[in-house]
């Protein structure tokens, strides 16, 4: 009994690790998406990143900088195939950006050396764009349709639309555009929303920027509202459920289990089988790939954790499931496999190859964020996620 109640303690304490670790990436990552759907037109990126080869070259390039995790990819991503991006982009996308990033591409010349620090992003924008091809192979008939919401239009009283009013008799014609009268006795409004006036524009001079500050606010108030409600809704689920796994995964399955297995194919398939329903960030693998290596894993063993942790998580491959269907996610996890596998055998020959000793340029690991702030961070995304308390703020 006392060993199933130290067990638990341990997942609880997994779990809450995990979800301080995950959350301020996660925040992050809603934020860009809600002022993203506020702020760029879906023409833009329907553009951009809509269909063609091009399209998955331009989402590898745009996610791989980007400093989000597996988690805080999600919200972003689910926005970009709601405004328009094609399932191989946004696939593209989905790789591209927790496998590497500016914040990993450092954390991993600090602790692996130059040779990781270049191959690594390297790896995962080629690995971005054979996935992306991949799922292009889908026809679209077996392609979820997103759910698009539909876009409010603005309306003024110069708008095309007309309004039937009731007009009094008289000999004077009046508009919101026009202020045209016959009887003179009437005086010219000074400024109307349509005027173009001497008068009007110097009554509005001190104040013609005050539009676009409201507009400014307006529209970032309805982004980080759209986050904080709407996209938290949609993917909450996901994270819970791909965190939980995570912590079972950390609990369960000791690091002397995957080093008992040495190097080689099966050991990079083994990788990938642990990985795919693990939750770790591009940042955090480093610490723990070197850890590996330093055990005495392969590098590019190593490598396959930290190219299949990042982009395969329950909370990702749910979120695919339910916004681009099951080809997409069957092509998705071969994609990422097959590259992993690929990019990994490829370091392990170079090295031996060109007798380069990886241990030899590897340091301590530091943590990145206090672990009081990723407990904050939990805290507000569990407060946004429950609707009854959320309700009484928002």
């Amino acid at each position: 009994m006392m060993v199933i109640m130290e067990q638990l303690a341990f997942l609880i304490n997994n779990f809450i690790e995990l979800s301080a670790e995950a959350s301020p990436w996660l925040l992050l990552g809603l934020l860009i998406a809600g002022l993203m759907k506020a702020w760029v037109p879906s023409k833009i990126l329907s553009k951009h990143l809509g269909k063609g080869k091009s399209a998955v070259i331009k989402a590898a390039l745009i996610g791989a900088p980007l400093p989000l995790c597996s988690c805080g990819v999600i919200p972003v991503a689910t926005e970009l195939r709601r405004s328009g991006a094609s399932a191989p982009a946004t696939a593209s996308f989905l790789v591209a950006t927790p496998e590497t990033g500016i914040d990993s591409v450092s954390v991993s010349y600090a602790l692996l050396g130059p040779v990781f620090a270049i191959y690594r992003p390297f790896a995962a924008i080629m690995s971005a764009i054979v996935t992306g091809l991949l799922v292009s192979t889908v026809k679209n008939k077996n392609i979820k349709t997103p759910t698009l919401e539909p876009e409010t239009k603005s309306s003024s009283c110069c708008s095309s639309s007309t309004v039937k009013k009731e007009i009094p008799k008289s000999n004077t014609t009046s508009t919101c555009c026009s202020s045209k009268a016959t009887n003179e006795k009437i005086k010219p409004v000074s400024s109307s929303c349509c005027s173009s006036g001497a008068t009007s524009s110097v009554a509005q001079a001190p104040s013609a920027q005050l539009p676009l500050l409201n507009t400014f606010i307006g529209k970032t108030k309805t982004g980080v509202y759209y986050a904080a409600t709407k996209l938290i809704d949609d993917i909450i689920v996901w994270l819970v459920i791909g965190l939980i796994f995570a912590a079972i995964v950390r609990t369960f399955l000791p690091e002397e289990f995957l080093l008992s297995y040495g190097s080689g194919l099966p050991a990079m398939l083994l990788m990938i089988a642990i990985s795919i329903p693990m939750y770790i960030c591009a940042t955090a693998s480093t610490p723990i790939a070197a850890g590996f290596i330093m055990a005495g894993l392969s590098p590019g063993t190593a490598l396959v954790f930290m190219m299949a942790g990042p982009a395969t998580n329950i909370s990702t491959l749910g979120v695919i499931k339910s916004e681009m269907g099951g080809a997409v996610l069957t092509r998705y996890l071969l994609g990422v496999a097959l590259c992993a596998i690929g990019f990994a055998t490829l370091l392990d020959f170079g090295l031996n190859l060109f007798t380069i000793d990886i241990t030899e340029q590897m340091s301590h690991s530091h943590e990145m964020l206090p672990q009081w702030f990723g407990l904050s961070c939990t805290a507000l995304i569990a407060f946004l996620a429950i609707k009854p308390l959320r309700k009484l703020v928002i």
